[in-house]
C-alpha cells in the first residue's frame, strides 16, 4: 500500500534524485521550458513552484536556501529577478504540464513542462519589438 508516500522515487536512491530534481530545476528556470518524461515532470513541479514560493518572498534567508538547493547562483539571481517577479500576483500554481506522447526509442511518456507567466512576458515582448520599429519607420518617413 503507498498511503501517504508522497515522494516519487524515480527508480533512484535519495541523493541521486535530489540532485537530478536540482538539475531540472534549473533547467526549468535557465530556458523557462523543458522537455522531460512525465513522471521527472510531475515530480519537477513542486520542487519549482516551492522554489517559486522562496523567491516570492525576496530576503536573504530565501536566497540562500534557494542557492543550497539548486548551487548555481546565477540561476538563483535569475529566479528572484525575473521568474518570480513575474508571478507575484498567482497564488500558486506556477507551472504548466503538457503531455507530449510516447518517445520514438523506449516509448517513455514524454511531457513539456513550463512557468504558466512565462508566455505573458514571452508574449509581451514581440509587442514592444513591433512597437519600436514602427516608432523606427515613423523617425526614417520624416
Amino acid at each position: 500500500m503507498r498511503h501517504r508516500s508522497k515522494t516519487v522515487k524515480l527508480k533512484r536512491n535519495a541523493s541521486h534524485r535530489k540532485a537530478l530534481l536540482a538539475n531540472l530545476a534549473c533547467s526549468l528556470i535557465e530556458h523557462g521550458r523543458i522537455k522531460t518524461t512525465l513522471g521527472k515532470a510531475k515530480a519537477l513541479r513542486p520542487v519549482a513552484e516551492k522554489l517559486i514560493t522562496l523567491a516570492k518572498r525576496d530576503d536573504l534567508h530565501s536566497r540562500r536556501l534557494a542557492i543550497a538547493f539548486l548551487h548555481h547562483k546565477d540561476i538563483v539571481t535569475k529566479l528572484f529577478s525575473e521568474t518570480a517577479p513575474a508571478s507575484k500576483n498567482r497564488q500558486g500554481g506556477y507551472c504548466r504540464i503538457t503531455k507530449l506522447g510516447a518517445r520514438m526509442s523506449d516509448s517513455a511518456p514524454m511531457a513539456i513542462i513550463e512557468w504558466v507567466d512565462s508566455a505573458a512576458v514571452a508574449e509581451e515582448a514581440p509587442a514592444e519589438e513591433a512597437k519600436a520599429s514602427e516608432a523606427v519607420v515613423e523617425v526614417a518617413g520624416q
